[in-house]
């Protein structure tokens, strides 16, 4: 494959040389000139200095045959433009953006402009995964619908112990398919059923509702 990779930094280098250990084709576009040789020291002729905003870089990179490109600069908005500019100028059938601040990962996935990656929300999922007392875990991103597959416990606490799905006050298009009971094993559930301690609920719902299902189950 050829991928780009737009930002030479301690992520952009480590990415690439692993990406050419595996044996694909890689060029990195570093705006740093000391970050640019540094790399080409390190790596062979790999690396041009280069704005990967710019349509005249990533034309002149070859973009236009690139299979991936990916945006790991420490900007979110550099991260966003270069994955737009390679999506809608160049065709590349695949992006992949780093999000440094997670507030802005939705913006990413609702302009569909491929894989967002938050190094924050990677760190926290992998926190709840350790932690069986947190609420929501995130188990998957269904991008095609803008939906996400979340887990949610519901505490010993929960107001809503008690209370049936068709009471509670989840937001709107969301789906619960499936839960599981201590007890009862694997539940697919009905309007009527109600909340008990300790269920765990997947849920089908947007990303920017997962605060309100959070509430609407735990009653937190």
């Amino acid at each position: 494959m050829y991928i780009i990779v737009v930002g030479g930094g301690k992520v952009g280098y480590y990415l690439t040389k692993t990406l050419l250990q595996d044996g694909h084709e890689v060029l990195v576009i570093e705006k740093q000139a000391a970050k640019c040789e540094a790399i080409n020291e390190e790596l062979g002729s790999i690396c041009t200095r280069g704005d990967g905003c710019e349509a005249a870089i990533l034309e002149e990179s070859g973009t236009g045959r690139a299979d991936l490109l990916i945006a790991v600069t420490g900007d979110d908005e550099d991260n966003l433009v270069a994955c737009q500019v390679a999506k809608e100028k160049f065709h590349v059938p695949r992006t992949i953006a780093r999000v440094n601040n997670p507030k802005n990962a939705a913006i990413f996935r609702k302009l569909a402009l491929g894989v967002a990656v938050s190094s924050t929300e990677l760190i926290l999922e992998h926190i709840e995964q350790v932690l069986p007392a947190h609420p929501l875990i995130h188990l998957s991103d269904l991008k095609d619908w803008g939906l996400e597959l979340v887990e949610v416990r519901i505490p010993p606490s929960s107001s809503m112990i008690g209370q049936r799905l068709r009471d509670l006050p989840l937001p709107p298009g969301t789906l619960l398919p499936l839960i599981i009971n201590k007890g009862k094993g694997p539940v697919i559930p009905s309007w009527e059923t109600t909340l008990e301690a300790e269920d765990l609920v997947l849920a089908l719902t947007k990303p920017e509702w997962e605060a309100d299902l959070r509430a609407a189950l735990t009653g937190v």
